[in-house]
């Protein structure tokens, strides 16, 4: 991750007054609420990289690659707070996490 995203969603993160989070945020959350966890297909890429698709997202495909299992969860993560433009600086907050096995298709919710 670029040092000027870090910088930039940190500046964001301290704007705010206390108690108040992003409406991104929120609209993560309500998304999750409403149609429950979105679920991936895992695929293998020509160069040995794994890749993931999503098979059940409402608003389009998200799709991440990583080297191995770790990076590759990791970039899930973060391919899922882009998709909804939440600030990294709040994956604590929004606590991510796969449901299921990470074998051929999981979920996070």
């Amino acid at each position: 991750m670029r040092i000027t995203k870090i910088i930039k969603d940190y500046i964001i993160k301290k704007s705010l007054p206390k108690g108040v989070v992003p409406e991104e945020l929120f609209e993560l959350s309500q998304y999750f609420r409403n149609f429950g966890a979105i679920k991936f297909e895992h695929k293998k890429g020509d160069n040995g990289y794994l890749i993931v698709v999503s098979s059940n997202f409402r608003y389009g495909s998200i799709i991440a690659s990583g080297k191995n299992p770790k990076e590759l969860e990791k970039n899930t993560r973060d391919a899922i707070l882009t998709a909804f433009e939440v600030p990294s600086v709040y994956a604590k907050e929004v606590n991510l996490h796969p449901v299921g096995k990470f074998e051929k298709s999981h979920a996070f919710a």
